[in-house]
């Protein structure tokens, strides 16, 4: 039987390092995970708690395909609470996890052939969707040297739409208000459609993020319970679109998913109310941070922007290699340490690149480190 074009995607090789250390933690080694960008702590307890009463109540069926009122609701005041946005509600679309989200907004938003800008590096699954959907990615570099912050003239005419992330995975790199107003302005000056992803929020280690509607209505926002509220495997996020566009959503959406699971809504709504807690998991973060900022130089890794956001350091490492999928793959089998090479994020340059997620816990993070300055100061750079 054939296959389509349209599923001649691209592995997610972040995915494909998981499977790897898992089967070198079967045989029974000790792997470091500084692959995924996944939180090391489990959902909130009150996210826990109120599934848990939930289930002594309720069957847990479908709910509408927009998402349970009381959690729309709760989501728009968060965004008041961030952002001192005042969001209708309605304008609020829960979906089931943010690649969901990606999904309905590029089948919303474009048609067959269509080109969506995509920054390399960048979220590879971007490019992956846009495939599947008969759509065209075209890769919009970003450079070292403006600390890979997208600027208005990298952004290309003829575009039908152009995907933005602050914080920025794999960088971390965040967008100053008046860096996401010139980028909107260029979009909307060229009839690009403009989505920023905004998954990262709340992580942040110094001024907080700015959400695109603080700039304009006239664009779409996709979020998560993924990585702030550390609900990856819950699968669940949010968009926010314009007004007239909350029906097109809703019809595509009752076709293709129905609705999000609904036990995953219910624990969201606790995680709304669990704030303190999830602050401590950023402090745990912001502590890693500071980990390997300290300790990637003496290891030997040198190049890098340190990131204001998320929970990942995009490392050059062409000093070392001109291969980072090989040099990944031998650091999981010498070192027992798990990170992702550049190729998944920017298939043109990051052959030299690579991610370190510090998503896990500080005694993780610290002994990761112990093991790469073990290894790499024991093979060291090649010569010449």
């Amino acid at each position: 039987m054939k296959t389509s074009r349209r599923s001649e995607v691209d592995p997610f090789i972040v995915m494909d390092v998981m499977e790897a250390a898992a089967k070198a933690e079967a045989a029974g080694r000790h792997i470091i995970h500084m692959e995924v960008g996944q939180p090391g702590t489990a959902a909130p307890q009150k996210a826990r708690q109120a599934l848990s009463d939930a289930m002594d109540a309720d069957a847990l069926g479908y709910t509408v395909a927009l998402g349970i009122p009381a959690l729309r609701d709760g989501i728009a005041a968060l965004h008041q609470r961030w952002y001192g946005v005042d969001l209708d509600p309605a304008r609020v679309v829960v979906t089931a996890g943010s690649s969901a989200a990606f999904t309905l907004a590029f089948t919303a938003l474009f048609d067959e052939g269509d080109s969506v800008g995509v920054t390399e590096p960048g979220y590879p699954s971007y490019r992956q969707i846009l495939k599947a959907l008969s759509l065209r990615s075209v890769g919009v570099p970003t450079h070292e040297e403006h600390a890979h912050r997208l600027r208005p003239e990298d952004i290309p005419e003829g575009l039908n739409g152009m995907m933005v992330a602050s914080p920025a995975n794999p960088t971390g790199v965040m967008l100053g208000r008046d860096d996401l107003a010139a980028l909107i302005e260029r979009c909307q000056s060229l009839g690009t459609s403009f989505i920023s992803d905004e998954i990262y929020h709340g992580l942040h280690y110094g001024p907080r993020a700015v959400s695109a509607l603080e700039v304009s209505d006239d664009l779409y926002v996709i979020n998560s319970f993924s990585k702030y509220f550390s609900m990856t495997g819950w699968r669940l996020g949010w968009m926010v679109v314009p007004p007239d566009h909350v029906r097109t959503i809703e019809r595509l959406a009752q076709n293709l998913f129905i609705c999000a699971p609904h036990a995953a809504q219910v624990a969201a709504l606790g995680a709304l109310t669990a704030i303190d807690e999830l602050e401590q998991n950023r402090e745990v973060y912001a502590a890693n941070r500071q980990l390997l900022l300290d300790g990637l130089p003496k290891v030997g890794l040198t190049s890098f922007a340190p990131p204001d956001g998320a929970f990942y350091v995009y490392a050059d490492v062409s000093d070392w290699t001109d291969d980072s999928r090989a040099f990944a793959a031998e650091i999981l089998e010498q070192a027992g340490v798990a990170i992702t090479p550049g190729l998944d994020f920017d298939p043109v340059r990051g052959h030299q690149t690579i991610r370190f997620s510090y998503a896990r816990s500080t005694a993780d993070i610290r002994e990761g480190l112990t093991r790469l300055q073990g290894y790499l100061s024991q093979r060291g750079k090649p010569q010449g």
